[in-house]
């Protein structure tokens, strides 16, 4: 199909298992990726979750691109309100000269974590950075085009590498879509994290009237299995749970215990935990297909960045395996 399918992985620790087992496990899955012809590879960031080992995907992408050689590996995303914008664009540009053509730089506004993470990386800050001004500070140390009166003129992320890293602002609002724009960045619309769909066409057609038509990427969760049956109850148990702070304020997480979590971190005494059944395309490969490929119909998309549910490593490389057998039956 005249679409393009990239992964996203967040390191997930099963029970019973190590960090270390796990992030052998991410590369197990980035190995069998590039073997499947994926185009991408990214991993995320994560703080302060027991059950993610991706707390610095800067790490990971070191580590996933001195193991495979093909494939493009970077971050899904680079949570940018945490870190100084020179230092990013430093890595960054490092990786570029370590794997030529290889890196992707994707950077995120959310924070990652709960509030005291958050509040754990932001120490040294006398007040939370505002999200823009950082956004396009690291745009001009990648294209070295500081304003000769901006106090930092003369400053250079070195290395700087034949090719920088190809970049990506990861979003789920027209506001994002519009910023990603405005720099000439790629943008992918966080589906698994948002999936209403007037926000979602909303937000896309933002993107394509600012970038002057070009193509975002989507986001989400999909699930292939030898059966609709199998895939079904391989998802059942997966839930999000919203939690609704009395300041306006609402948050997804992963289980009641942390949306109760997050309220007590956050300072707030009243809310309200909304269980929720979060968006995953699952079924057979063939159905799975059959929803991307109205996705990339109705909606112009061109690739599909798939997280693939925490269901055990086994399962969820033979939903990889699937999805690309199936993409290569369609080709036939």
């Amino acid at each position: 199909m005249p679409y393009t399918l990239s992964l996203l992985d967040k390191s997930p620790i099963a029970p019973g298992q190590s960090a270390a087992e796990a992030v052998q496990a991410t590369l197990r899955f980035a190995q069998r990726a590039e073997e499947l012809d994926y185009h991408r590879f990214w991993v995320a960031e994560h703080h302060n979750v027991a059950e993610l080992a991706s707390s610095a995907p800067e790490i990971l992408v070191a580590h996933l691109l001195s193991r495979t050689s093909r494939i493009r590996i970077g971050s899904g995303g680079v949570m940018l309100q945490h870190y100084s914008p020179y230092k990013v664009a430093e890595v960054f540009h490092l990786l570029s000269a370590i794997a030529p053509d290889r890196v992707d730089l994707g950077v995120g506004k959310a924070p990652g974590g709960l509030p005291l993470s958050t509040r754990a990386l932001q120490w040294h800050l006398a007040e939370k950075p505002d999200f823009n001004a950082q956004f396009a500070l690291l745009d001009d140390f990648l294209k070295q085009s500081l304003d000769k009166i901006h106090p930092l003129h003369g400053v250079r992320a070195e290395p700087v590498p034949e090719k920088g890293p190809q970049p990506f602002l990861l979003g789920a609002s027209v506001d994002s879509a519009r910023a990603a724009a405005r720099r000439d960045w790629a943008f992918v619309y966080a589906g698994h994290l948002n999936a209403d769909p007037a926000v979602l066409e909303a937000t896309l057609s933002a993107y394509r009237t600012e970038s002057g038509g070009r193509s975002p990427l989507l986001a989400l969760a999909a699930l292939a299995a030898d059966s609709e049956e199998q895939a079904a109850k391989a998802v059942e148990g997966i839930k999000i749970f919203k939690v609704h702070l009395e300041n306006g304020q609402s948050v997804s997480v992963g289980s009641p215990e942390q949306a109760v979590e997050f309220a007590r971190q956050a300072g707030i005494a009243n809310y309200r935990i909304e269980e929720k059944q979060p968006a995953i395309l699952a079924g057979t490969a063939a159905g799975v297909r059959r929803q991307l490929d109205d996705l990339h119909e109705r909606l112009g998309i061109d690739e599909f960045i798939i997280e693939t549910p925490h269901v055990g490593e086994a399962d969820r490389l033979h939903s990889i395996e699937l999805l690309a057998k199936t993409r290569l039956s369609i080709a036939a």
